[in-house]
Parts: structure tokens; sequence; C-alpha cells
């Protein structure tokens, strides 16, 4: 399903540098994979050129065929909004909307209608746990509880791509646990593929197999 091949960035400047080189690696519909590196290794900067979110220098992005690198803008705003699915270190859920409110966000952009709309956030609400919790506002949740409604929110429309970006950062070791296990759960019960980006040795272990990045590139674990 997806395929990265020979993917590069540098950014240039006063110190300048090469962040990746030559990067690649493939995943299909199920697979759910960590990524673990040195802080500023560019672990980051890789999600960012998967999901069209940065340029690269060189390389391919292939989903399903189709190379994302050779999409203008609007074209990729309109992959990210079909097909992939984000969870961040900070939650980004918007303070001033109800956690129904914020999980149904993706189904809004995406044109859904109000009753398929309501039965599927009121679904993936159930699947992280927070069935009963749809009308609280996020000052009034904990901090699993938030990263729950992100994970709602990045499932919702049933997305082929899912990226976790150090999804347990702000989270007591506990609630990390649980997120973790809701994450692979969601993601593998969807079919989707996964990536987690991670510090932490014990979140590299949810995933199926965890690639290490280098100076020298990628290698699996």
């Amino acid at each position: 399903m997806l395929s990265v091949r020979n993917l590069s960035k540098s950014f240039s400047g006063p110190r300048s540098k090469t962040v990746l080189r030559d990067i690649s690696f493939e995943l299909a519909a199920g697979d759910y994979v960590a990524v673990m590196g040195e802080s500023g290794i560019g672990k980051s900067t890789l999600l960012n050129l998967i999901a069209g979110l940065d340029r690269p220098d060189s390389g391919q992005v292939l989903l399903d065929g189709e190379d994302l690198c050779a999409l203008g803008d609007d074209a990729l705003t309109l992959v990210r909004r079909k097909h992939m699915g984000f969870v961040f270190q900070a939650f980004h859920i918007l303070p001033y909307l109800s956690v129904e409110q914020n999980v149904a966000l993706p189904l809004a952009l995406n044109g859904i209608g109000n009753k398929p709309m309501r039965r599927r956030v009121g679904a993936l609400l159930d699947s992280v746990k927070l069935g009963e919790r749809g009308e609280s506002m996020p000052h009034e949740l904990s901090g699993g509880e938030m990263q729950r409604v992100a994970i709602a929110r990045a499932l919702v429309h049933k997305p082929r791509l899912v990226f976790a970006d150090e999804p347990t950062g702000n989270l007591d070791p506990e609630s990390a646990r649980e997120v973790l296990a809701l994450l692979r759960e969601c993601v593998k019960g969807q079919g989707a593929a996964g990536i987690l980006v991670t510090h932490s040795s014990a979140a590299a272990r949810t995933a199926d197999l965890t690639y290490v990045l280098t100076q020298k590139g990628l290698r699996a674990a």
C-alpha cells in the first residue's frame, strides 16, 4: 500500500544538514511499525515527508502506486483529508468544541451527512472507552482521555495510513500503556497501516516491527 523509495531531505542555512538519506521501506494494510532514533535525527521529518506536509529533495512516496511527491498542494490536502489520520504528542484537541465535535471534524471536512456522522462518531467513542463523554469539553478530560479523543479523531474517517508522533510523551506511565494498546488495537482493527514515532522502547514493542533511524539510514531493529 505504501512504498517509500530513496527519500532524502536536507536543510540549508548557516548550519546546512542532510537529515535523511536514501530512506526506503514498505507498508501493507494492517502493518504497524515503530520508528526510533535519537532526538533530532529526523523521525518527525520522515513522517512529514510521507504525509506530504514537507517536500523531499529526492525520492518517492507511493500510496497505492501514486507518487504523492508529484502532487500539488491542493491534491495532497485531499489525500490527507481522506486517507490519513494523525495523533500528536500535544493532542491538538480544539478547546471550544466538545468531544463529539472534535472527533467529527474529519467527517465534516469530507462532507459526511449528520446521521452517518453521529453513528460513526458514537462507534469510535465507544471503541476508545469514551462513549459517555461525548458532550464533555476538553478541559474536563485527563491527558489520557484527550489522547483517546485524538485517536478517535484520527480513525473516524477510516484512513489508510495513521501517523502517531510521540503520542505518549505527555502521559503518565499507566495512561501511556493504555493509549498505546488502544492505538494498536484501533489501527489493526480497521486494517489501516500505522507508523509510530517514539523514543520509548516500551512503546516500540507494541508495534509489529521496529526501525531505527540513524545518520546512516533506516534499519530494522
